[in-house]
């Protein structure tokens, strides 16, 4: 029986709405998070993100150690890291109480994870690789050391590129309306508005916005409707967040 089987879990998530099957193994004392598709938009996310893995390195973004072929579609062996994503999208609903923790935290356990996000998209970027459905469900958080770590990049995608459907998959609390537009460019502007997304949920929370005025006004032009008005690129959103931070 292959080390990576189902029967060997002691943990399976089986309800995921991304139409993706996981579960958590321990092999040799070292514990895998593996990931298989149940369908084939699943399929095909998992060959993109294999495309992503290979050529973007960041100590957030978890990557596969192994890529395992099958006549059904591709399995994905990743180390197992510690935490809890903040939004847990399954088929009978979220669960956000972790992404509520972070929020009501000290303002620099959240400011630290947006760090961390910005960061691993200035990776993400320069491999030419645009977002696609990042949202809080991609962000999985470790309250014991404040790690943050993205998973679930299935649906990023080599960029520019025109959009041909109606819309992109996503929260459409994070989604820009270019993604929305059948014959949109969709770009580094829309990495920024995305990233813009999660510094803006993270901070602002129950009791209001938590971050400074500076890190606001940031936030205000990463998110703006028309890409012309946000910063062009992610290293542009990032060397103004740094900036507003040393403030």
């Amino acid at each position: 029986m292959s080390p990576w089987d189902i029967a060997e879990a002691f943990v399976v998530f089986d309800a995921q709405d991304s139409g993706c099957l996981s579960w958590g193994v321990e092999h040799e004392g070292q514990r895998w998070f593996v990931k298989t598709a149940r369908e084939p938009r699943a399929q095909a996310g998992l060959a993109r993100v294999a495309a992503l893995h290979a050529v973007v390195r960041h100590e957030v973004v978890v990557r596969p150690e192994l890529v395992l072929d099958g006549t059904d579609g591709s399995t994905l062996v990743y180390p197992w890291r510690e935490g809890e994503v903040l939004n847990r999208a399954t088929t009978a609903g979220s669960d956000r109480r972790a992404l509520l923790r972070l929020q009501q935290g000290p303002p620099e356990r959240a400011q630290r994870a947006v760090e961390q996000v910005l960061e691993a998209h200035l990776a993400v970027a320069a491999a030419g690789w645009v977002t696609c459905d990042l949202y809080d469900g991609c962000l999985l958080y470790d309250e014991t050391d404040g790690r943050l770590s993205l998973i679930d990049l299935d649906e990023y995608r080599p960029g520019p590129f025109v959009l041909d459907s109606d819309r992109l998959p996503g929260s459409t609390r994070y989604m820009a309306p270019e993604e929305f537009t059948r014959g949109s460019l969709i770009d580094q502007r829309t990495s920024v508005h995305a990233l813009g997304r999660v510094a803006q949920h993270l901070l602002d929370g129950p009791q209001g916005w938590r971050g400074s005025p500076a890190q606001r006004a940031v936030v205000t032009r990463a998110t703006q409707p028309d890409p012309d008005q946000r910063y062009p690129g992610v290293p542009e959103l990032v060397a103004d967040w740094r900036r507003v931070i040393g403030d």
